[in-house]
């Protein structure tokens, strides 16, 4: 698993809407100004969380970005899934998005990416957006 800057920038944003007022709006720029994030890229990426219904928003004077759901219900795994797809370092173990690869052929190089996937996966599935505010 290597994380995008897509996944990243998500990341950081919700933690930064999570250390606010939940029911304040925060405006686009205002995130990416304070997570040195590009602001159209991050926008793209607002979007994608509003669709997929983390975040909420509304527009005007005061409109921006708030968390849709409690941080603490928030994984970090499933946030990187969204962005980024599976969590395993390699396809051919992966839980949800398994595709063959010429790893196959050795399996005990397969059982310690098992491992890995299963660590890595546990550790993130396990952590929410609250526990690293």
């Amino acid at each position: 698993m290597k994380l995008t800057s897509r996944s990243e920038y998500a990341l950081l944003a919700l933690v930064y809407l999570a250390r606010r007022d939940l029911t304040r709006y925060v405006s686009v720029e205002t995130i990416a100004q304070a997570q040195d994030i590009p602001p159209k890229f991050l926008e793209q990426i607002m979007l994608a969380l509003k669709h997929a219904k983390y975040v909420r928003s509304t527009k005007g004077q005061h409109g921006g970005y708030c968390l849709a759901r409690p941080a603490d219900k928030i994984t970090l795994a499933e946030v990187i899934r969204l962005f980024d797809g599976a969590l395993a370092p390699t396809e051919s173990v992966s839980r949800y998005f398994y595709e063959s690869t010429p790893i196959e052929k050795e399996r005990q190089l397969i059982k310690v990416f098992k491992e890995i996937r299963d660590y890595v996966a546990d550790k993130l599935e396990h952590t929410t957006i609250a526990d690293v505010v």
